[in-house]
């Protein structure tokens, strides 16, 4: 009712509180001054401003000691706002011939703590009024409001079911309200995990307010009603898996101990809520059952042990010789259909392996596996390592390099274990470069050599490993007689059509020379005869002398 038409200054507890002197300054003022009145209309004066001196002055009132401030507009501010400032303060502004007041109403409000919810039961019973706990919501201007609420939704009061009590209480020394609200209430099963908080509704200076406290969840008992038996493992089980049954009641707190019936067990074996069976065998499929102590209320499970089984013939480290037949099998057996592959050398095989001639590309480590798909983890695998060994094989190659400057010998080798090779060279010539070989796959590798010979040389290859030694040789022409190149395709007809050629052009090279001589002779014995006679013989063997050197250049650039 107060202030009811009247300017208000809504303050918070704590901060400072402003009050404008709502009046216009008139001329001729002399001071301005602010009292406050007290609850029987009396006024006490707390501040005092000259307009012409500039000083201030501020009554001696223990309660706004060290708090007061009088600005040059007259504006009065109070530092940390108590209780006890909800007044009605006046500003007067004095002349000589008149006084003038506006009064100012303060309000302060005190946002009160979060509510807390103490002294919480440690459990519920189901069908029972307990206490549940108090909401204390502590310090608040003016009182504040407490509803609780459970899940969100308002708990109204019940008759024996739901009872709620408020308490306020005054702190007479600062004025601030505690509020404490006590809950009372009967739970049943589906209470498990419901969440109860309590609400404060209170005011500030901008309106209507609330806080919640943090929401508490009770353990709820209630007695067992149902048994259930579940199996904790993965969901198949295979042999060499630990098993673990878990009985269960849906009672709270839960039944601690329960009988476990195993099959081929008449009586039941007594244990906790687990029972833990290891390394399992396929013989441990079938019915299992638990119930409580006292043989109520039963549950059972029916529990399936998946086997795989593998049987490899032949299996570890085979060793054969190249051409050989190895027959092979891979045999399962197993509680469902398994699917079976084969890897060699970390690659899936398309086929199952059959060697009914062993070569050296068979050799390598093969693996047999099978899985059960329906299975997680259930899969077996045996390894065979295949050897094939063979004594070494040579054929030996030679080309022309492109620089007509030199040879490339090649030794083409076949073998296991892999042969060491030796190169030995017959003739005049110098080997160009150290053997090169290339990499060893499938039983097979090539040692290779270039060579510039001055003279038809024999190059020999020698190969050797556990099983034998093996040696080839091959004749190869100076570097400045050409002749067919030969590849590792070529087969020995070729070779003898080279070395044939290579024969009748040393032939013709012969008959030139002898033909040569012959016209030297000639042309001795007439030269005494006379100049002009020895002439004509100049101009002839010289004639011969070109057609020899065409001669030679065609045969070869025939070759």
């Amino acid at each position: 009712p107060l202030a009811l038409g009247l300017y208000t200054v809504n303050a918070v507890y704590g901060d400072t509180i402003t009050m404008p002197c709502r009046l216009e300054v008139p001329d001729g003022l002399m001071f301005g001054k602010w009292k406050y009145e007290m609850p029987n209309g009396s006024p006490v004066f707390i501040a005092f401003r000259s307009s012409t001196k500039k000083n201030v002055q501020y009554d001696d009132v223990p309660d706004y000691k060290d708090r007061l401030s009088l600005s040059e507009n007259y504006t009065l501010s109070i530092k940390n706002a108590r209780i006890s400032d909800e007044k009605r303060f006046v500003c007067m502004l004095v002349t000589e011939d008149d006084v003038s007041e506006e009064p100012t109403i303060v309000k302060v409000f005190k946002q009160p703590s979060q509510p807390e919810i103490l002294h919480q039961a440690d459990f519920l019973e189901t069908e029972k009024l307990q206490m549940l706990g108090e909401c204390v919501a502590r310090d608040s201007y003016p009182e504040g409001n407490v509803t609780w609420y459970k899940n969100g939704r308002v708990l109204q009061p019940v008759e024996d079911v739901v009872v709620i009590n408020l308490q306020k209480l005054v702190n007479k020394s600062t004025g601030l309200f505690t509020m404490t609200s006590s809950l009372q209430y009967v739970p049943t099963k589906e209470d498990t995990n419901a969440k109860f908080s309590c609400i404060v509704t209170y005011y500030g200076p901008s309106g209507q307010k609330t806080i919640q406290s943090e929401p508490v969840v009770f353990d709820v008992h209630y007695p067992t009603e149902k048994v259930t038996i579940q199996v904790l493992s993965q969901s198949t089980i295979k042999e060499g898996d630990n098993v673990t049954l878990k009985c269960s009641g849906n009672g709270n707190p839960p039944p601690q101990e329960f009988l476990f019936y195993i099959p081929g067990e008449t009586e039941g074996i007594r244990s906790s809520d687990t029972y833990v069976m290891t390394d399992v065998r396929r013989n441990a499929t079938g019915e299992y059952k638990c119930s409580l102590t006292d043989k109520s209320m039963m549950d059972s499970t029916t529990i399936t042990v998946h086997y795989l089984d593998l049987q490899l013939i032949p299996s570890g480290e085979v060793t054969k010789q190249i051409g050989e037949a190895l027959p092979v099998s891979c045999t399962i057996s197993s509680s469902r259909n398994a699917t079976v592959f084969w890897i060699k050398d970390n690659t899936r095989m398309q086929t199952s392996p059959s060697f009914s001639s062993l070569q050296y590309q068979d050799a390598g480590n093969y693996i047999c596996e099978t899985t059960l798909q329906e299975v997680e983890g259930l899969k077996k695998r045996k390894t065979l390592k295949l050897i094939v060994e063979g004594k070494p094989q040579i054929k030996m190659t030679k080309k022309t390099n492109v620089n007509k400057m030199s040879k490339t010998i090649v030794c083409h080798v076949e073998g296991f274990p892999k042969p060491a090779v030796q190169w030995t060279v017959t003739g005049s010539g110098s080997i160009i470069n150290k053997a090169k070989e290339t990499k060893y796959v499938n039983g097979k590798f090539s040692s290779k050599i270039i060579i510039a010979p001055e003279e038809n040389v024999t190059l020999t290859c020698i190969a050797e490993n556990e099983l034998e030694r093996t040696v080839t040789s091959l004749n190869v022409s100076a570097i400045n007689i050409p002749e067919y190149d030969e590849t590792e395709d070529r087969n020995d007809d070729n070779s003898e059509k080279v070395n044939d050629q290579a024969k009748l052009i040393v032939g013709i090279v012969v008959g030139l020379l002898l033909a040569a001589l012959v016209a030297g002779v000639v042309y001795w014995l007439y030269v005494k005869k006379s100049k002009t006679a020895s002439k004509h013989v100049d101009k002839d063997l010289g004639n011969i002398e070109e057609n020899k050197k065409l001669e030679e250049n065609n045969h070869k650039s025939e070759t």
